[in-house]
């Protein structure tokens, strides 16, 4: 097992898995294999008339996949196979230049990032929808005001909205990183053996750059089949992806608690949360998103491991990294649906986060009692004093507003009406509706331009 399925698997995740599959990855081979022909024709490293038919050749009804696992059985190699196949569709002159000067993993590693390049494609597309998704939550709570919290205890109010505009500009940073690692990521590798074009010579560099612009790809500068680094980059980026996505689920899972009830996931009546509790309602999304998130983890450090294999070229680093680059889609997949659907559907409690921001009987406000002290007796003075206030109503057991009001400096300095309003969690959210709406817009306009480029 790879990722972690539950109920919520069957969400549509566009096209990710199909392209995990040994059809899809015998199809990248062959488009590669057919602008590998294209581009050695054109400079000349083969006949024209040879890349033409291996171009013609590189369909996959071309291929007989039965022919290619009985031989595979027989000679034990993974993608020796495949050619024989593909040599055996071409004609007379084709089959004489198929894979010609290349080596295997040029090809594999090759398409792999081809597949790679379209998966991302298909996760702009995600992150586009739960850009939008996450701009309407923003809008709508600007100033829908909750306690914030640090160190899991209240700290001051904040505003739902506020909440979101962490998401959405983790999101945007996440995407713009992903955007700038594309050209050291999705780079087409054809040097040969050992990287250094032996078998091609100066015409190899050319035809490698013009594979990779017919792929719409890069370049790779040095095409070891040593370096990994770029394998690392790309379950890395998944990861920190999937990080804002599991800060969204660890939010809705823990503030979804009885207890504190400010937000829960949509529920669909007829879905059973237990099998002896009947009133069980448990956070499906969140919970796949938190596991499968915690999975994707662990595996960025193996990569790490593997990358470090000496010498020009390692069988064992190859088979490691195909299996964690199909597990981090994989898991990224599982992920991603969940959070595109917990974004759409979360339902916000907005009148259980007044409660809770009231709970206090605005002892949340300290700050913004002190800051108004301040003006008057210094800042240091200020803060001491409201320290006493607090320690007193915990103490005491007094709610804060009546140790305020019995409080002779506090009173001497504002009226009775002033001190409610100076306790009031609604009067101390900041710039916070203020950002809430700005990364909204800046949301909603990522998202169009996002749309703009997904083909």
């Amino acid at each position: 097992m790879r990722a972690l399925y539950d109920s919520k698997s069957k969400l549509d995740d566009r096209g990710i898995k199909k392209l995990l599959t040994e059809e899809s990855k015998v199809e990248s081979w062959l488009i590669i294999e057919s602008a590998l022909a294209k581009a050695q024709g054109e400079v000349g490293f083969i006949p024209k008339d040879a890349a033409n038919n291996i171009q013609d050749s590189c369909k996959i009804e071309n291929i007989d996949f039965e022919e290619m696992y009985r031989i595979k059985e027989k000679i034990g190699h993974g993608f020796v196979p495949f050619l024989k196949v593909l040599v055996k569709a071409c004609n007379d002159i084709g089959e004489k230049y198929v894979h010609y000067g290349v080596t295997t993993q040029n090809i594999q590693q090759t398409g792999q990032l081809y597949i790679l390049k379209e998966v991302m494609e298909i996760i702009k597309g995600f992150i586009s929808d739960i850009l939008d998704n996450l701009s309407v939550l923003a809008e709508n709570n600007a100033f829908t005001v909750m306690p914030g919290r640090t160190h899991g205890k209240h700290a001051i109010p904040i505003t739902y909205g506020y909440k979101v505009s962490v998401w959405i500009s983790e999101l945007i940073a996440n995407l713009n990183r992903i955007k700038e690692s594309e050209k050291r990521i999705f780079q087409v590798m054809m040097g040969g053996a050992v990287g250094s074009f032996n078998a091609t010579g100066e015409l190899g560099r050319r035809v490698q750059d013009l594979v990779a612009k017919e792929l719409n790809m890069y370049s790779m500068e040095v095409p070891s089949r040593n370096m990994c680094i770029h394998k690392i980059e790309f379950i890395n980026n998944l990861a920190m992806l999937c990080n804002t996505f599991h800060k969204i689920a660890e939010e809705t899972y823990y503030t979804g608690l009885e207890e504190i009830g400010e937000v829960s996931e949509s529920f669909t009546p007829g879905t059973v949360g237990s099998s002896t509790m009947p009133q069980k309602i448990n956070p499906k999304l969140s919970k796949g998103i938190i596991a499968n998130s915690q999975k994707l983890y662990s595996i960025v450090s193996l990569g790490y491991y593997s990358s470090v294999r000496m010498f020009e070229g390692d069988s064992s680093s190859y088979m490691l990294f195909d299996g964690l680059l199909e597990e981090a889609v994989e898991l990224a997949a599982e992920i991603i649906i969940r959070a595109e659907e917990l974004t759409r559907t979360i339902d916000i409690k907005k009148d259980k986060m007044k409660i809770n921001a009231e709970l206090n009987k605005g002892l949340d406000n300290s700050e913004y009692i002190m800051m108004e002290v301040a003006k008057k007796i210094g800042k240091d003075n200020a803060h001491e004093l409201m320290y006493k206030k607090a320690m007193q109503t915990e103490i005491d057991g007094k709610d804060y507003l009546t140790v305020l009001k019995e409080d002779k400096i506090i009173s001497s300095m504002f009226k009775e009406e002033e001190i409610e309003e100076l306790t009031n969690p609604a009067n101390y959210i900041g710039e916070g509706p203020k950002i809430a709406k700005d990364m909204a817009k800046k949301a909603k306009d990522k998202s169009l331009e996002l749309k703009s480029k997904i083909k």
